[in-house]
């Protein structure tokens, strides 16, 4: 039996769609411009991340390290039925109304003001997908007049933002082979055909899925190309095969149909999925993505029989790839962590920013990864810069050679093979685990500090491999493991980072792990949410905490603020979910007492 799409409009929003009524029914649609300048119009916020170098930077100073402390709520909304679980998304806010995603792939749109409910859209999911790490949107794009937002059965949907009627629906895979999608798409330009495009990326690396990038029409949803990011596939340009992907013959990985063995599993089925938004440096004409873990997990399944796993990257997984938005063609990549054993992945955000060094004006990326390091790469080649640990007690490498940019591996620890006549082979301990010392959850970058700051876990976690065969829309892994805590009086931990000399400025404890995108602003002012239920507030230069509210459930979400009515406003999600209860081991029991939750939380400024 399938679930059947629930949309429901308000009087306010009939009002609106008839014209009777003035405001949001006047609203203007949103433009490219509108959406390059993004973090520069305080009134709005039109994309994932700010902007389309997603600082998640704000210049409001309204509510300050001087008034922050008066923060009161301006209205919740709820919502609603019992999809109260996993609310990860980030809202965007556009003249006047707030677009929130939720948990089960709906849309909500809010009147700002008010907090009351103008249209909402709930999308028919069948019995049978399968989200890996729950069923969680992390947001939507808008442009025109039409709101974009991903679903859990590998769909995208456009809905006109007026009225929260279906534009067009396109399906871009199987969701049965493991197909989802999570991450909130990211609305470009062309800059060198003017093309406006809606990027977004497949889900799915945990059940042995190619990952591919897409590029389409927003206003109608056809597709202009596909990437790929596993080395040999190839891509569409147009509706027509274009281009593999790196070299044909797959040399990084030894599954090749050309091998002397035959073996394509891992070739065939390895990961590598953009799941997280992407970001777009306009100066270079550049699309900047994380691609995904390879699959499976067990690493010795991407080596020849008695190989090294040193000498087969897994190639474009578990790093950065820029990508030409004119033909979809990989202009660059980095790899993080070259034959991923670890389910690292390098899916988080890319953030650009530019700093000085010796009078020259460096455009770079900045990436916190899962494997514990902190990267600062050239976003004009892909050339490495620097890389430094952001968590204690990294164990599986010591550091990133200067040199090649590629991790210095301690020996002993990738999870060996099972010794003959055994299923599983020895655990071994490692630190940071795969759930990260930082997963999804988007840091901030402030241009008045130059400092990075990111939602961090102290954990560790045992590792065993197992056979592993494909079998398709099954979980395809090939390794055990169990997370464990590394300390006793914290696991998660926000910090501030300088990019430039990998200091860790100030840090600040959670008991439970930090799950929470963060927020940096011009007021001094640093919002983060926490497992536990509370929205926080720190000062940006020292990290003390200035402020905190309780919502109900464990957050899991990213924070916005922007200004209505010359007054300045703060915004977060609640819902408690993703990942840690599912995945957690040690940590699944610590945040057994975490209420669910579903709602959406406004906080301002008393007048008086």
């Amino acid at each position: 039996m399938k679930k059947t799409i629930s949309l429901s409009i308000s009087p306010i929003c009939l009002a609106i769609a008839l014209g009777i009524m003035t405001g949001p029914a006047q609203a203007k649609p949103v433009t490219w411009e509108d959406i390059k300048n993004d973090a520069a119009t305080p009134e709005d916020v039109l994309g994932y991340g700010i902007g389309p170098k997603a600082q998640r930077w704000s210049d409001l100073n309204a509510i300050n390290t001087k008034t922050v402390g008066k923060l009161t709520p301006a209205w919740s909304f709820s919502f609603g039925d019992e999809k109260q679980r996993g609310q990860e998304t980030q809202a965007l806010v556009h003249d006047g109304i707030l677009y929130i995603t939720g948990s089960y792939s709906r849309l909500f749109a809010v009147d700002a003001r008010t907090g009351q409910r103008l249209w909402s859209y709930s999308h028919r999911l069948p019995e049978d997908i399968r989200p890996c790490c729950d069923v969680v949107n992390r947001g939507a794009a808008i442009f025109g007049d039409m709101v974009y937002f991903g679903t859990l059965d590998a769909a995208i949907v456009a809905l006109d933002k007026k009225t929260g009627k279906v534009v067009w629906k396109k399906k871009f895979a199987d969701h049965t082979e493991g197909y989802t999608m999570t991450g909130a798409p990211t609305i470009i330009k062309d800059q060198k055909t003017g093309k406006v495009m809606l990027i977004h990326g497949s889900s799915g690396d945990e059940f042995g899925v190619v990952g591919k990038l897409f590029a389409r029409d927003p206003k109608t949803g056809e597709e202009i190309w596909m990437r790929p990011f596993v080395e040999g596939h190839f891509g569409r340009l147009n509706g027509e095969k274009s281009t593999p992907t790196g070299d044909p013959k797959a040399p990084s990985w030894p599954d090749d149909p050309n091998s002397p063995t035959g073996k394509v599993e891992a070739w065939s089925h390895g990961g590598g999925a953009p799941w997280q938004s992407a970001s777009f440096d306009v100066e270079t004409n550049t699309i900047i993505v994380g691609a995904g873990n390879p699959a499976p997990w067990n690493g010795w399944a991407r080596t020849s029989p008695g190989g090294n796993p040193a000498d087969y990257d897994s190639l474009y997984t578990s790093g950065q790839v820029a990508v030409d938005p004119s033909t979809g063609e990989v202009k660059w990549f980095y790899q993080h962590t070259p034959n991923d054993a670890w389910d690292f992945s390098g899916n988080n955000e890319l953030v650009l920013f530019e700093y000085q060094d010796q009078g020259k004006t460096i455009k770079a990326t900045a990436h916190a990864d899962r494997n514990g390091f902190f990267y600062v790469v050239n976003r004009e080649n892909g050339q490495f810069i620097r890389g430094f640990p952001f968590v204690d007690n990294i164990t599986w490498a010591t550091g990133i050679d200067p040199k090649t940019g590629r991790p210095i591996e301690v020996e002993g620890q990738r999870p060996p093979l099972p010794e003959p006549g055994q299923k599983h082979g020895k655990s071994i301990e490692v630190s940071p685990p795969f759930l990260g010392g930082k997963n999804w959850n988007p840091m901030a970058y402030s241009r008045d500090t130059g400092l990075f700051y990111l939602g961090a876990n102290h954990w560790k976690e045992d590792y065993w491999t197992e056979e592993v065969t494909y079998t398709r829309g099954a979980a395809y892994l090939g390794q055990g493991f169990r997370i464990k805590k590394m300390y006793d009086d914290h696991v998660g931990v926000l910090r501030a980072v300088d990019p430039g000399s990998g200091k860790i400025v100030w840090s600040h404890k959670e008991k439970l792990p930090l799950w929470s995108g963060v927020l940096a602003t011009k007021g001094g002012v640093i919002f983060t949410g926490t497992g536990d239920g509370y929205f926080k507030a720190f000062d940006a230069r020292s990290g003390k905490e200035l402020w905190k509210f309780q919502t109900g459930s464990g957050i899991v979400s990213s924070p916005i603020t922007w200004e209505m009515d010359g007054e300045q406003y703060v915004g977060i999600a609640s819902g408690y979910g993703g990942a840690v209860p599912l995945w957690g081991g040690d940590m699944a029991d610590l945040t057994k007492p975490v209420p669910q939750g579903g709602s959406f939380w406004v906080f301002k400024l008393p007048k008086h």
